[in-house]
């Protein structure tokens, strides 16, 4: 997909917006390109039925099969099951799936109409209970979801319980976007009561089952002749159209046979099956429903279950927080693509206009599930600290083998087979590679070869626009600026120490040689870069989050982006990626510049809240929710309209530092366990009730509308856990930190 904006005034504020980082960092300078096969041929033409978008991104559920065998992922929000991914973790290939209850006179309610809580009834597994009430009180759904461990089938257990008599009716409303495309569908209903939709380009199918059948569907188009404006109209389904003549953006209406919500007429179940053709959709879903949901969430939850047996103990670290922290281990797991192992994507989501607003932005959806390799980093490390190393080892060999391009550079991302979606380079993406290759120990020939490339494009990368040299990085690790970054400096360091150890492992000392005096030149001029001593923050030193021009004590300006100033001086801006340098060992927890800095990160991006203490990215951040809790959007630049918020994982990092300093850390810990919702998912934001607040949001320290789960959110838990518990930050190196420090 590329960037083609209406009118003038938007491609600039496109620009702008795309601009803007995520920590994962997920808005960047270019359009995510296309993503899957299908939509790297010619568009399809756009179908009947309104224009195809996805669900809000403020997941309360997401879960997959242990097993490589079921290729299908499903998420949940707002009482219902939202985007399902289907063959790999880069393909949404539903939108939703949702209940409507009805009682075929007075009322007819969908998810919105309903009052939720979702849980986790197991804490070893990533099966989810979400319970469903009229805000009447007249009716209860509770609805169990898994995913079938030998199919790629999702399996749904229903409860529709009446609690005043009335006897009611029970219905599903399908939503199918197969292959990340949502207008060329096509669909129809067989003799037995399936409903079955194809995308004849993709070769997908997908087939929706019920237990009892269902005895009366439709398939009609989006906003136009769909099951749910006839049902909302009178109370029945009365359009029962077989078969759709054209493609388009289908959805599909099923009512369950003898469903009344009184005893004995309470329960049914749904198998929603998926395959490259209609009729292997339509097997493995009927497969599921022969097996029973009992049977196929039995063997789901025993597959989670034995993968935490296979990990190293929950640390005693972790005592207070073990759901959350079994929770994150899981999450981390499963955000795992099963067609191309090793690729992790940043989160099963598309937040705000990602999704549901600018159509080249949200189809095909691209934004969160994607792979970054700075975020593989996270994972890879998250996964080596609690004891899945062959996991983390799949990344690196992903990573080199797989995303890494010919010249030894890393796209700014890519789907999980490879592909670049994102167009810049952020040399910092270049480094974590190499610096994860090498704490899992994989140095061999066969990754050597990548790590040679990579630490070759490191110190000859010179920038076409501006001439300058690394480690000044056309973009760090908010994908939102140039410059010299102390954060993309320190990854940049420890990335060709590292390069040097495992050259000298296959025999290449003049290279290694070679690389370590590039190390110790940026190593010894960190400083001159990005600490100014007459900014307005602080008398005395502090770090930046990024010089222009590598001379801090200058008043550079350049504009923010998202909304922000349109011109800011390089020196009242700070974030907290000098923090790597203390954790990648680069320089001491003590240091004077280091030690000033953290009183003017706290003072600038500080979010004190009833669940503990959130950072924020940086100052003057846009990225985030308007203050009255609305989505954040495309905006001007200077209107402020936008507030980045705090980010749990920010809080983790502090934490990483507080340790390397020998401080406790637990605080740190509990306040992103406390961040997670009641079903344990942590998002990329918190909301931080700067003021006026309004009623649009969430509660102050809680996961906002932002990417949920945040994968890294989830990682960045599991590594400070066993940071405090081995008391030194889990991916410090050794090679690096004796050589800085001593």
């Amino acid at each position: 997909m590329s960037a083609r904006p209406l009118t003038a005034t938007l491609t600039a504020a496109l620009t702008t917006a795309l601009t803007t980082a995520l920590a994962l960092g997920v808005a960047a300078a270019g359009v995510p390109a296309a993503q899957a096969d299908p939509s790297r041929q010619p568009p399809p033409p756009a179908g009947p039925g309104e224009k195809s978008t996805w669900t809000e991104a403020d997941k309360t559920g997401f879960g997959t099969a242990r097993t490589r065998r079921s290729r299908v992922w499903f998420t949940l929000q707002g009482g219902r099951m939202s985007e399902v991914f289907y063959p790999d973790l880069s393909t949404p290939s539903v939108r939703a799936l949702e209940l409507v209850v009805t009682d075929g006179a007075t009322f007819t309610d969908r998810s919105r109409d309903m009052t939720h809580e979702v849980t986790r009834p197991e804490e070893g597994s990533l099966r989810f209970t979400q319970v469903s009430e009229a805000r009447s009180g007249a009716y209860r759904v509770t609805q169990q979801v898994v995913t079938d461990p030998r199919r790629s089938t999702v399996a749904i257990d229903v409860r529709l319980e009446s609690l005043d008599g009335t006897p009611l009716a029970l219905y599903v409303l399908h939503d199918p976007a197969l292959a990340n495309t949502g207008m060329d569908d096509r669909a129809r209903s067989t003799g037995d009561g399936a409903l079955v939709s194809v995308d004849r380009r993709a070769r997908v199918a997908a087939a929706l089952v019920a237990e009892p059948r269902f005895d009366a569907t439709s398939n009609g188009y989006h906003r136009t002749t769909d099951g749910w404006r006839d049902l909302r109209r009178d109370h029945d389904l009365d359009d029962r159209r077989r078969r759709l003549a054209e493609p388009g953006n289908v959805v599909q209406t099923g009512r369950v046979a003898g469903v009344t919500g009184l005893p004995g007429a309470q329960d049914a179940s749904l198998s929603l099956g998926f395959g490259r053709t209609a009729a292997s959709a339509l097997g493995a879903a009927r497969a599921t429903r022969r097996a029973g949901w009992q049977a196929t969430a039995d063997s789901y939850d025993a597959g989670w279950a034995g993968y935490l047996d296979s990990l190293r103990e929950v640390p005693a670290s972790a005592a207070a927080v073990r759901r959350q922290y079994l929770a994150s281990a899981l999450v981390v797991a499963a955000a795992e693509d099963k067609r191309h192992r090793g690729a992790i994507v940043a989160s099963p989501s598309a937040p705000w206009v990602w999704g549901d607003e600018v159509k080249d932005l949200s189809s095909p959806s691209g934004a969160y599930h994607l792979v970054w390799s700075r975020d593989a980093y996270q994972f890879g490390t998250a996964l080596w600290a609690v004891g899945d190393r062959a996991a983390a080892r799949r990344v690196v060999d992903w990573l080199f083998e797989v995303q890494q391009r010919a010249d030894g550079s890393f796209p700014q991302n890519s789907d999980v087979a490879g592909r670049p979606v994102w167009s810049e380079l952020q040399l910092d993406e270049v480094a974590l590679p190499i610096v994860l290759a090498h704490l899992t120990g994989r140095d061999g020939p066969r990754t050597w070869r990548g790590v040679r490339k990579a630490a070759r494009f490191l110190v000859r990368f010179r920038d076409e626009e501006t001439g300058r040299r690394a480690p000044y990085s056309p973009q760090e690790r908010w994908e939102n600026q140039s410059g010299y970054s102390p954060g993309s400096i320190a990854a940049q360091v420890n990335g060709l120490v590292s390069a040097a150890a495992i050259a000298r492992e296959n025999g290449a000392g003049r290279l290694a040689r070679s690389w370590l005096r590039t190390a110790d030149r940026w190593q010894a001029r960190v400083k001159d870069w990005t600490v100014t001593r007459t900014g307005p923050l602080a008398d005395g030193p502090y770090f930046l989050r990024v010089t222009k021009d590598g001379r801090p004590d200058r008043g550079t300006r350049y504009p923010m982006g998202d909304g922000g100033p349109r011109s800011v001086d390089q020196r009242r801006v700070v974030d907290p990626s000098f923090l790597d340098l203390v954790r990648f060992g680069v320089l001491a927890p003590r240091d004077r510049a280091v030690r000033r800095t953290l009183g003017v990160v706290d003072d600038e991006l500080l979010v004190s809240t009833p669940n503990g203490p959130f950072w924020r990215r940086f100052s003057f951040d846009g990225y985030g929710e308007t203050r009255s809790g609305g989505q954040w959007e495309i905006t001007e630049p200077g209107t402020g309209t936008t507030l980045g918020r705090a980010w749990p994982l920010l809080t983790g990092e502090r934490g990483e530092y507080a340790v390397a300093a020998g401080r406790d850390a637990s605080t740190h810990l509990a306040a992103m366990a406390a961040a997670a919702g009641p079903s344990d998912m942590i998002s990329e934001q918190v909301w931080d009730g700067r003021p006026p607040t309004g009623e649009g949001c969430c509660p102050e320290g809680e996961g906002t509308r932002a990417a949920t789960p945040l994968v890294w959110s989830h990682s960045g838990l599991v590594r400070l856990a066993w940071t405090i518990e081995r008391g030194t930050p889990v991916d410090l190196q050794r090679i690096v930190a004796r050589r800085y420090l001593g």
